[in-house]
């Protein structure tokens, strides 16, 4: 009998680990995944929830209060991990962006009362300031289609069309303010003020990416353009207000528009050109690429594009640099030399992808179609270092440009290395509407 009961016992607890075996084992439970961080007096928890994404609770934040308003802003106007994440001069840029579009905003109510005052009504302010989007139309829009033309110019000196855009938005703005003062032209000086705006509004959208570009230090652009636009939007409010209320008091008559005018445009263009110096755009185009060159041969150094910014001619923009070798590139070969001497030229230098062509004032240099920015800057190197060689030299120009040209070469790729480290972009060269040649 005891033999039996054991043999019992035996069997239940075989079935019971069957039982077991069969039953599928349930995971424990898993526990969240969080941490905190302190920084700056500020306690934050981060957690990751059920569905895989990051939440973040501030636990304690015992900075005052004016350096909590201080944060706010710089989170909301300036890219993250400002200043760090952008390139230097972003907040002197920022600064009179911020001024220039105030100016502007204000500019643009007076210049709308104006123009309805000249077509014959009597607006508030208020009005001026919505009837001010309807009047963008007509003229403008033929401005914006002309301008359309010009985008390779705008490529190669985004700084100098950036300009030239606010001079024309001003002069447009100007002509809606002395509309009153010839009311039987009114369609004819609105519709030229009208187009000279809408050909600044090309130009301004065209070259705001390369400059944005120029300040993307981490590839943050999107960043950096998001906040640039929160900046102009919130300047626009001010400068609007401030025009509501200038147009209210001061500008209510036409002589206080005609000293007020003048005054917020001045404002308005000098911010648009300390803001385009602060850029250090870092493509290369002819000027920069001649004092890059010139600044090498003189000190052994590369300049990076913050050293240039202050220095570019935002006027003159193709000016000669004697140090640089005095080289003009980009002009129609027709003019660059004679057809009977392409083929001794195109055999100086057989696998290079330019031509050099000496002349009475200049280097001439010719490009191929597929030339990049380091082909530039080859051909530069040659022109520069045969220019400094003549001065002691009284060999044949050809000799002078082979001893040029092996020159070039012995130091090419410590500078081209030491070029891109700088940060400038060497991939192409922007040189606008210069010629291209294939051959």
């Amino acid at each position: 009998m005891n033999m039996n009961l054991l043999v019992g016992t035996l069997m239940n607890l075989l079935e019971k680990l069957k039982m077991q075996k069969k039953e599928p084992q349930k995971p424990p439970p898993e526990s969240p995944l969080f941490w905190t961080e302190i920084s700056e007096s500020v306690s934050r928890r981060f957690n990751f929830d059920k569905d895989g994404q990051l939440s973040m609770k501030i636990l304690d934040d015992s900075r005052p209060v004016i350096q909590r308003m201080i944060d706010s802003f710089l989170n909301t106007f300036f890219p993250s991990g400002y200043p760090y994440s952008v390139s230097e001069g972003y907040l002197r840029y920022t600064q009179f962006r911020a001024l220039q579009h105030c100016s502007s905003a204000a500019l643009s109510v007076l210049s709308t009362q104006s123009l309805l005052f000249a077509a014959g009504l009597r607006p508030t302010p208020a009005q001026a300031t919505a009837v001010s989007w309807i009047l963008k139309d007509g003229m403008q829009h033929v401005g914006k289609l002309i301008c359309t033309n010009l985008g390779a110019r705008m490529d190669s000196e985004p700084k100098s069309w950036r300009i030239l855009a606010d001079v024309l938005y001003d002069l447009g703005t100007g002509l809606e303010v002395l509309s009153p003062l010839c009311p039987h032209l009114f369609l004819e000086v609105a519709g030229l003020g009208n187009f000279a705006k809408g050909m600044a509004v090309v130009a301004a959208r065209a070259t705001r990416l390369p400059i944005y570009s120029s300040f993307a230090k981490e590839g943050n652009l999107s960043d950096l353009f998001a906040k640039g636009e929160a900046i102009s939007t919130l300047s626009n409010v001010v400068g609007l207000g401030a025009g509501i209320q200038l147009a209210s008091t001061i500008c209510s008559s036409m002589q206080g528009k005609l000293v007020v005018g003048p005054l917020l445009s001045i404002i308005h263009i000098y911010s648009v050109i300390e803001e385009i110096r602060a850029a250090p755009v870092n493509t290369l185009n002819p000027q920069r690429t001649a004092m890059i060159v010139a600044d090498f041969l003189k000190t052994g150094k590369i300049s990076s594009p913050a050293d240039l910014r202050y220095r570019e001619d935002l006027l003159f923009t193709g000016r000669l640099i004697e140090d640089a070798g005095n080289v003009k590139v980009g002009r129609a070969l027709r003019k660059v030399v004679k057809p009977s001497k392409l083929q001794e030229l195109k055999q100086i230098f057989p696998e290079e992808k330019f031509l050099l062509n000496r002349g009475n004032n200049w280097v001439d240099m010719v490009l191929t179609h597929d030339a990049t920015a380091e082909d530039a800057l080859r051909g530069w190197l040659v022109a520069a270092y045969a220019a400094d060689m003549e001065k002691s030299s009284h060999e044949p120009s050809a000799i002078v440009l082979q001893d040029a040209y092996e020159k070039m070469n012995d130091v090419f790729s410590p500078f081209l290395s030491e070029l891109q480290a700088k940060g400038w972009h060497t991939d192409r060269f922007l040189d606008g509407t210069g010629s291209r040649f294939a051959w």
